[in-house]
């Protein structure tokens, strides 16, 4: 289907939306550091002296503690899908500031038990043992708090690069889930032992607010939302179609479709409600503009989920959280457009070559002339909007092209000039990237947004 070209929204729109995200992006790491330096000052006004060693470990520890659960509390925010958050920061962003944010927060945790440890041991002459045993069975809600620190180091574990290459996408997210419990048994000790929180009600009253916040935000836009949106647009799968060797396109139709679909070029979690696929939500893009009766997504076979895909029973219902992602026309920023697609990464770029104004060029790699998904289609929006499209393969050879600076430059005369829209695999997204930088294209005009976890 190729349908209308899409005209773009107003300028005034258009700019308010390019304004947002150069602001929102600052404005949510300069509200992440003030809330850093509040919490430290809370440790500063309630500790009159700092003596001797055992008081500097304990307060180093105090410290750490303080930073570790407020740490916990925008870790949430940052994965709470929120849409003034993940539509102008962008949904890889915000995952790698998370990433970054959970190894510090490990790290604070680490430190502050360990800290704590030995100064409470040098403040009453025990040794460390004794001391460990004591702070876990003897003080309230220390017991509940090691288990939660257990939780939080095992998931700190897993996370890592070597570990996580092991995982799948759908075992890693799901127990990424512990953080929420390590989280809730950890909370109750801050209260009761907390030397900056016992007697003091402003502070409790605020840790309160934060974590209640917290709480109302991820409830809602995790988890109540998503179930109101299924329940208004009642998805349903109606048609599979392959669409290249290990690609499939899906079909679905629902109510009000128009509403869900968001921008061009974002990308929805889709949860299958049949058997093995139900409990696992993943993101995919749309892979062509929505109607109001239909959504299309099209997917590569590349594990046992996007597999069983192509095997859906036709009546499935779906269950779609979305939009996300700010890879969309809003980021566009000079006249001219580079499209640059490796393999089934043109699904949102398919969408964005039928719907951005202006000049645009596509240039579509893939393995072998098979692999080329969704290419009747690309050539009808090329033809309709009279724009060029380059189809590179690696086999046979004389059809191959390097991903350098000088073919880009070939393919793309004024590349430096363009807007680069980039979506493929790992290894492709990094070499483009090195050769885009290389022709004199600013970074801030190379748009890519991941789904790797």
């Amino acid at each position: 289907m190729t349908g209308t070209l899409y005209e773009s929204p107003p300028i005034t729109h258009a700019g308010q939306r390019h304004r947002l995200r150069r602001v929102v992006p600052a404005a949510a790491r300069t509200l992440i550091a003030a809330g850093a330096v509040a919490v430290v000052a809370l440790w500063w006004a309630d500790t009159p002296a700092v003596v001797g060693p055992a008081d500097w470990l304990t307060d180093a520890g105090r410290i750490t503690g303080l930073l570790a659960g407020y740490a916990c509390a925008v870790l949430l925010v940052l994965m709470a899908r929120i849409p003034l958050l993940d539509h102008n920061v962008g949904s890889d962003r915000l995952a790698r500031w998370h990433a970054m944010g959970g190894r510090y927060t490990v790290c604070l945790a680490l430190a502050h038990t360990l800290l704590i440890i030995v100064g409470y041991s040098l403040a009453a002459h025990t040794d460390i043992v004794h001391q460990s045993t004591t702070l876990v069975f003897d003080y309230p809600e220390m017991l509940k708090a090691t288990g939660g620190f257990l939780l939080l180091l095992g998931t700190g574990i897993l996370s890592a690069r070597a570990a996580r290459r092991r995982l799948s996408y759908e075992t890693w997210h799901y127990l990424h889930f512990a953080t929420y419990l390590a989280i809730f048994l950890a909370f109750g000790h801050v209260l009761a032992n907390g030397a900056d929180f016992v007697g003091n009600p402003a502070a409790q009253a605020a840790w309160y607010t934060l974590y209640v916040g917290v709480a109302l935000l991820v409830a809602w836009f995790r988890f109540l939302a998503p179930v109101r949106r299924a329940l208004r647009h009642r998805l349903r799968v109606v048609a599979l179609h392959p669409e290249s060797p290990g690609v499939v396109s899906v079909y679905m139709t629902g109510h009000h479709l128009d509403e869900l679909a968001g921008e061009p070029g974002q990308f929805l979690r889709w949860r299958f409600l049949t058997r093995g696929l139900w409990w696992a939500a993943n993101p995919y893009s749309l892979s062509a503009p929505a109607d109001p009766r239909h959504l299309r997504i099209t997917v590569k076979s590349a594990g046992a989920h996007s597999a069983a895909l192509a095997r859906l029973p036709l009546g499935t219902r779906v269950w779609a959280e979305g939009p996300y992602g700010a890879f969309s026309a809003a980021r566009r920023t000079a006249p001219k457009v580079l499209l640059l697609a490796g393999g089934v990464g043109i699904t949102p770029l398919r969408t964005l070559f039928e719907t951005l104004p202006g000049q645009v060029t596509l240039v579509y790699r893939a393995r072998r002339p098979q692999d080329l998904a969704l290419r009747a289609e690309l050539d009808a929006i090329a033809l309709a909007r009279r724009a060029k499209v380059h189809y590179i393969v690696d086999q046979p050879a004389e059809y191959s092209s390097p991903l350098t600076a000088q073919a880009l430059s070939t393919l793309v005369p004024d590349l430096a000039a363009h807007d680069v829209y980039l979506c493929g695999p790992p290894p492709m997204t990094d070499a483009a990237i090195r050769a885009l930088r290389a022709a004199g294209v600013p970074r801030r005009r190379i748009h890519h947004e991941s789904f790797a976890f």
